[in-house]
């Protein structure tokens, strides 16, 4: 019978004798089981590979590459030199050999029957969960275990029926015990997807000694527990600690249950309670603005972990709906003891890291913002981590963390799209995370990304904004230098975000690029929406902006703002030049000289109506007459998409520089240049004319730098500055995290120019 967790003394008992049993010693001789957290440390983890596993696929199996296929849970080898993940769109596990890390080989996969859901390994066997539902009301699975004692070449030995549709899989530290969620997961598009909807699930423990053939499977009943329809547990996530105990969440209802594996009992459970959150952003108003309050939200676990063999952390990512309309998931991570007792809750606080680092999702805020879904303890070296992953940020939190201190974040590493699965290999100081979002069309592949510990430094993030302040920022797509300032940097959002505004940066001698404040930009005291894709300072201080029109309904324009952001004016083309617009205009913004001398230089991204193939303009506004004309730029040619200019950045007073692109990301990103131009003798021609053509000189191959910290290769660099000192810095725009992995690179290029 439950125990009712009023008698807290009972079940202090009930629990503490069920781990005495299960670990075969008395709770007091198990304190060598805590590591010791007094050591800090300052080695980090920095990516070494990224893994597309669309490499896997097999042209002789009917594969082409533009197939959808995932990577959503990993496991390794008793090595640590093959990664298994499972591959539910393709019904198949893959196969990763590590051998050299930053060298991942694409070693095939294992054609299944159904759908994985989960992968692990007990020793020298893979245990793969396959859903094999016909329907939500008939739900199927089973557990197939293969051998692994050749690593690449796993072998089938076994099926154990599961009775119902598994999700999760944990393997006992001690190799004893398999423990398998069945979910039975509800049909969402049913009466509003509301619970309960049977069957209802359960946890399957297979006892795992000897020979495969003796394994033994028994059911543990997981009903009547949750307050949130009892009769329906829906586990998602199952971890297991040393004394072979059991933590289960069952996310839909908002619980969690310990089961002692050893015996297939239910020992405890309790809530998983709610949490309020201060500081949120609630609106999906594209913009980031962290000022709402959220009360009595349902933390609704996905993953839990054991952070030792006496706490459990849970990643709350929430995952329903209520009958009133009320939804769960409280945007962070807590950590309970085994009684119910919360030892720590994040709150806001992760999330507030993640908007720190540019990566919020802006397109989520109404729902579940961040989405924690992914939740690991592990040890490398003498430091326990927590890795906490975002599904909808792209990121993992690492923090620092022990049986009795208060979880430090430690670093973030970003990830491409959804990260999904989280697995640590200490033995090879690695760590490996699953990114399951793929679509081909869109250039976004699932990966496997690989990251290594015992860094001096992180590579990552290269700009964040100020960790005294919670300045939201992202999609930066222009930069310039301050005039004076050596080590300060201006940069303009596109039109991901609303309510259009100027970063200002400083330069770090170490570390990453601190911003420390957002200009609103206002015009007649109102915030403006602009497509802001380039930024110049002007002698004094003031700036010209340039905002990109679609090619109908937004103009281009060149707008002068005060240094305080306030909008002064708004400068359009000719007539005649505006009848011939597209929609990639305006990209770049380069001021040279002052007064009657001033000289404003405009890039348009691509031809217009009437250019020459590979021909586009680079536009020249005196503001003294009030007049424009106009230089051709030549561009390179394409083998895919297509290649443009995306900024304008001034060297001198007759030399400039500019970023060409392709539109091409990962594999297929190809030409990310930088070039330079003088219009030194050259006069620039009025519409109508025939204009100069500029002649320009390689400077910079952007590739190698963007595959420096070996990632996914974004497709937008955006952003150019040269300091007064001519170091040259170039920003990428991470689109709001929206579709994209909301990674931005800031590199310092050094002195490129003479």
């Amino acid at each position: 019978m439950k125990l009712p967790l009023t008698k807290s003394a009972l079940i202090k008992n009930t629990l503490a004798l069920s781990i005495a049993v299960a670990s075969g010693s008395a709770l007091a001789g198990a304190n060598h089981h805590v590591p010791d957290f007094k050591h800090g440390s300052d080695r980090y983890f920095n990516r070494v590979a990224t893994f597309p596993v669309y490499q896997n696929l097999d042209a002789a199996s009917g594969d082409a590459q533009d197939d959808t296929t995932a990577a959503e849970i990993s496991a390794a080898s008793q090595d640590g030199n093959v990664v298994y993940y499972s591959d539910s769109p393709k019904g198949r596990v893959g196969l990763i050999n590590i051998k050299d890390v930053q060298a991942p080989v694409a070693a095939g996969f294992i054609a299944l029957d159904g759908e994985p859901t989960s992968v692990a390994v007990k020793g020298d066997y893979l245990l793969v969960a396959i859903n094999t539902s016909s329907s939500f009301t008939t739900p199927s699975g089973k557990l197939s275990v293969y051998s692994i004692a050749n690593p690449l070449q796993p072998q089938w030995l076994a099926n154990f029926d599961m009775g119902g549709q598994p999700d999760a899989i944990a393997v006992s530290p001690d190799g004893r015990y398999a423990a398998v969620a069945i979910e039975n997961e509800r049909d969402e598009d049913f009466e509003d997807g509301i619970i309960p909807q049977l069957p209802a699930g359960n946890l399957q423990v297979l006892t795992m000694r000897g020979p495969v053939s003796h394994w033994q499977v028994r059911s543990v009943d997981l009903t009547g527990y949750a307050a949130t329809a009892p009769s329906d547990p829906e586990p998602e996530y199952v971890a297991i600690n040393d004394f072979n105990i059991a933590a289960v969440t069952l996310q839909e209802n908002n619980h969690i249950i310990l089961v002692d594996l050893r015996r297939a009992k239910v020992i405890n459970d309790f809530s998983a309670g709610t949490v309020d959150l201060f500081n949120v952003d609630t609106v999906e108003d594209d913009v980031i603005n962290p000022v709402d309050t959220i009360l009595d939200r349902r933390r609704e676990p996905d993953a839990i972990t054991w952070l030792n063999n006496w706490w459990m952390v849970t990643a709350n990512e929430g995952d329903y709906e209520d009958e009133n309309g009320v939804e769960g998931g409280s945007r962070g991570f807590t950590i309970f003891s085994p009684f119910g007792k919360v030892r720590y809750e994040s709150g806001a606080s992760l999330e507030h890291a993640i908007i720190r680092a540019g990566h919020y999702p802006e397109s989520r805020s109404e729902n579940k913002g961040v989405e924690p879904e992914a939740v690991l303890s592990g040890e490398f070296g003498k430091q326990n981590f927590l890795f906490v992953g975002n599904e909808r940020a792209n990121i993992v939190a690492v923090y620092k963390a022990g049986a009795f201190q208060k979880p430090e974040l430690h670093q973030l590493l970003p990830t491409t799209i959804g990260p999904e699965g989280i697995l640590a290999i200490p033995s090879r100081n690695l760590l490996v995370v699953s990114s399951e979002e793929d679509s081909a069309d869109d250039g976004i592949r699932s990966t496997v990304s690989l990251y290594q510990y015992g860094y001096k430094t992180a590579d990552y993030p290269q700009i964040e904004s100020d960790p005294k302040q919670l300045i939201p920022w992202g999609a930066l797509s222009g930069m310039v230098a301050d005039n004076h300032d050596a080590n300060t940097l201006y940069a303009v959002p596109d039109s991901y975000y609303a309510q259009s505004r100027i970063f200002k940066a400083e330069i770090a001698k170490k570390g990453p690029a601190i911003i420390k404040q957002a200009i609103v930009l206002t015009k007649d005291g109102s915030t403006v929406d602009y497509d802001l894709e380039g930024i110049a300072q002007r002698a004094d201080g003031s700036f010209w902006l340039v905002s990109e029109g679609n090619g109908s309904s937004r103009p281009n324009l060149l707008i002068k703002t005060a240094a305080d952001g306030t909008v002064l004016e708004e400068i359009n083309l000719p007539a005649a030049v505006i009848a011939k617009q597209k929609s990639n205009g305006f990209e770049g913004v380069a001021v040279t000289g002052s007064g009657d001398q001033e000289k404003v230089l405009v890039a348009f991204q691509r031809e217009w109506t009437g250019d020459p193939a590979g021909l586009v303009r680079i536009g020249v506004y005196t503001p003294a007459s009030a007049s424009w004309s106009f230089f051709y730029y030549p561009l390179e040619s394409a083998s895919q998409g297509w290649i443009g200019l995306s900024e304008l950045t001034a060297v001198d007073d007759n030399t400039f520089v500019v970023i060409e692109r392709d539109n091409q990301q990962g594999v297929d990103a190809a030409v990310k240049r930088l070039y330079q131009f003088s219009i030194s003798g050259l006069t620039p021609a009025a519409e109508g004319e025939s204009f100069p053509l500029l002649s320009k000189t390689l400077v910079k191959d952007l590739l190698p730098e963007l595959n420096a910290t070996h990632g996914w290769t974004p497709d937008k660099v955006e952003g150019t500055a040269i300091t007064k000192r001519g170091e040259v810095y170039v920003v990428t725009d991470n689109d709001g995290v929206d579709d994209a992995s909301g990674e931005t690179r800031f590199m310092h290029l050094g002195k490129l120019f003479k």
